[in-house]
């Protein structure tokens, strides 16, 4: 007996495997799909070296995460409130294979699902002729604060549509509320997704090499399992606080992102949203030789409106769009709290897969509110590539 086995360069493989002389696949025992490990690092998949000009690296600018003092920047209790800082690796995933006949990119006649767990083999027959497949994880939630999954999919009765993921309002209120929404959204939970069309399985083989080792028929295809879900770092520099600020509720927005996202083309939707995540505080933070205060954080978007980061190498070419204003809730030391609202928009689109968001204030320019609330305090960025000088609409 001998196989063929189809397998994926990157991140994923597939594999089946057929009987001889006959090679018929419904001849032979059930063809394999291996998947290899998934990992991916965040110091290579914000390589925006091209983007900026410059040697980048997002380590140096997260104050919020830095080591200091042999203590770990992103610490324990980080990892309880948000969980890991980088993507975890899945363990368990959902296929769709579409046969579209001998039509290549052709209208799909059926489709077989297959879900594989804890394990990086899969076994099933295969028709002679052309094959779409789709592959995205399964969704484990990592948000130690809210176990509850928020990622929820739409997968169409016609198989010709497309499977979208998206999310549903929180309860949460945000300063700059979307078009159709007056809440912020959930954030979604890691999502990784691959799409290969056109894939021909024919009956002399074409394609495929064999492995006299192994015993096995093998094509590889070009097809890569990304990420459809951006993580973002965004923190505030408290300069001169001495104490004015002394905690954060935790709750903060980011708007202006996608609501959801196509797991086919891996372009995120146009529906804009506010997207609502955690905030902490770390006192006394050291910052190019002076002592900070910071309030950080990490989210999980489905990125810009409209695109798939994956496929920009240049954040000229996401163009215009929505803006993006990200605010949090601090409370100051006689018990009033207000909320900061900032424009990052310049931020976030320099920064289209994912990476950190810095606004800095000047303690010494905000006064204390005397009414919890009372001060909405609008951030509008002058110039972002000056270090972070801000202009105030109090």
């Amino acid at each position: 007996m001998s196989r063929i086995v189809m397998g994926l360069i990157g991140l994923m493989s597939f594999a089946s495997c057929i009987r001889e002389p006959e090679l018929h696949l419904y001849d032979q025992d059930n063809p394999v799909i291996e998947m290899p490990i998934v990992k991916l690092q965040l110091d290579i998949y914000w390589d925006y070296q091209l983007n900026l000009g410059i040697n980048y690296n997002w380590r140096t600018e997260w104050y919020y995460g830095q080591d200091q003092d042999g203590l770990p920047g992103w610490d324990d209790e980080d990892r309880r409130v948000f969980g890991e800082l980088e993507y975890v690796e899945p363990t368990k995933f959902h296929l769709r294979r579409y046969f579209t006949g001998d039509v290549p990119y052709g209208k799909r006649r059926y489709k077989r699902d297959a879900y594989l767990q804890n394990t990086r083999s899969f076994q099933s027959p295969y028709d002679w002729g052309y094959w779409d497949i789709l592959a995205w994880n399964d969704v484990e939630t990592l948000d130690p604060l809210d176990p509850v999954q928020s990622l929820h999919f739409n997968e169409p009765s016609d198989i010709n549509e497309p499977i979208t993921a998206y999310t549903n309002q929180s309860m949460n209120r945000t300063r700059h509320p979307a078009p159709r929404y007056q809440n912020a959204f959930y954030q979604p939970e890691q999502l990784f997704s691959a799409c290969e069309q056109g894939i021909e399985i024919s009956e002399d083989l074409k394609g495929f090499v064999y492995n006299e080792e192994e015993k096995i028929w093998v094509r590889k295809l070009n097809m890569l399992l990304e990420p459809i879900t951006y993580i973002y770092l965004p923190q505030v520099i408290l300069h001169h606080n001495n104490g004015r600020i002394n905690s954060v509720p935790g709750t903060a927005n980011l708007s202006g992102m996608a609501r959801s996202t196509n797991l086919n083309t891996g372009i995120a939707g146009t529906d804009p949203i506010a997207v609502y995540f955690y905030m902490r505080m770390k006192k006394s933070r050291k910052m190019n030789g002076e002592v900070v205060d910071i309030v950080g954080g990490r989210l999980m978007t489905f990125g810009i409106c409209g695109q798939n980061a994956n496929r920009v190498s240049r954040a000229e070419e996401v163009g215009d769009g929505e803006r993006h204003y990200f605010d949090v809730t601090m409370q100051f030391n006689n018990g009033m709290d207000s909320t900061f609202v900032f424009d990052v928009t310049d931020q976030v689109r320099k920064r289209y897969k994912g990476g950190v968001i810095t606004v800095e204030l000047d303690m010494d320019t905000v006064p204390i509110p005397k009414r919890s609330g009372g001060s909405g305090f609008n951030a509008v960025v002058k110039d972002f590539e000056d270090g972070g000088t801000w202009e105030f609409d109090m």
